[in-house]
């Protein structure tokens, strides 16, 4: 039966079919063919000049359930005189399963029209193997070396840029708010200069006092100002968080220093005020006002910085 139709596949391979203008034949490099390699098949379409016509397999990627196209070179059109030409079409064609396959006819369409090849037959050849040797050349399995990118999805490995740039704003942001935002900074506007602690401090004190908040009833108001200039002139003058300190951690500090021990009385009567009136909501009397003012400006000036004058120094021989 193979026999038979071998013979009958060599006498259509001859054969061309003819519809109307257009003829196509179609033949083969090689009836047989090795499993794995490839072949060609070789198209010839006959048709009149300025027909327009494509192939029906033109976006497929199989010409059977086991021959596959593996390739499909450009075609070549070539006149043929008298108002007709031959366009040149090759299919590249591979096999991976030994077995005798018949090719169904390429379809060329035209308009309407179907015109069909001849069908052709392919053998596909297992792969020849020596049995009588043994098989060598087989290395272990090595173990796959760990990659972090196999392990991460498609979706975050095709755009980690995307990734580092989101990473790298997130940590901006994060540094600016703790270094610069959160204590009021602003690193793209230049600050102001601040006057020394002793100016600030004075200058403050001043503007509290002009506010007259005791004096139209707001003794907690008042005494929490006072406390606040005083806090942070302790803070900017020794190096000491007093703002975050207690009244009782602040007296017991300055207490340890030669400078502020003379005068920390004062502040420890100010502060023992202070918390009366805003936590036992106790109001002082008008002269208890005026004199945890005058304390205060006591305290600043008996603890400003002495600046020597250079002038004033005697020169020793």
């Amino acid at each position: 039966m193979k026999r038979n139709i071998l013979l009958w596949v060599a006498a259509m391979m001859c054969l061309s079919i003819t519809a109307g203008n257009v003829t196509v034949k179609a033949k083969l490099d090689s009836t047989q063919l090795v499993m794995g390699r490839v072949t060609a098949l070789h198209l010839e379409i006959v048709q009149d000049q300025g027909t327009r016509g494509f192939l029906a397999l033109e976006k497929s990627d199989t010409l059977t359930s086991m021959v596959e196209i593996a390739d499909k070179p450009k075609a070549d059109t070539t006149a043929l005189g008298n108002n007709r030409e031959q366009i040149n079409r090759d299919l590249i064609l591979q096999a991976f399963d030994s077995g005798l396959y018949v090719l169904p006819p390429v379809a060329y369409i035209v308009g309407r029209d179907t015109f069909e090849s001849n069908p052709l037959s392919l053998k596909v050849l297992p792969v020849p193997v020596d049995t009588t040797k043994d098989i060598i050349g087989i290395k272990p399995v090595e173990p796959v070396p760990f990659k972090l990118f196999d392990w991460v999805p498609d979706w975050m490995a095709d755009y980690w840029w995307a990734w580092l740039l989101a990473l790298l704003l997130v940590a901006g942001a994060l540094y600016y708010y703790f270094k610069w935002y959160r204590h009021g900074r602003n690193p793209l506007r230049p600050e102001k200069k601040r006057l020394p602690p002793y100016d600030e401090a004075m200058i403050n004190l001043e503007a509290l006092k002009k506010r007259q908040l005791w004096q139209n009833g707001q003794e907690k108001e008042y005494f929490t100002g006072l406390t606040d200039i005083l806090r942070v002139y302790i803070d900017r003058r020794f190096g000491i968080n007093a703002v975050e300190m207690t009244s009782t951690e602040i007296v017991h500090t300055l207490k340890q220093r030669n400078e502020t021990r003379a005068v920390n009385e004062q502040l420890s009567m100010i502060l023992e005020m202070a918390d009366i009136v805003k936590f036992a909501a106790v109001r002082p009397l008008a002269d208890d006002n005026e004199m945890a003012y005058q304390r205060a400006v006591n305290f600043v000036e008996q603890t400003k910085p002495v600046v020597e004058n250079p002038e004033e120094k005697e020169v020793k021989p």
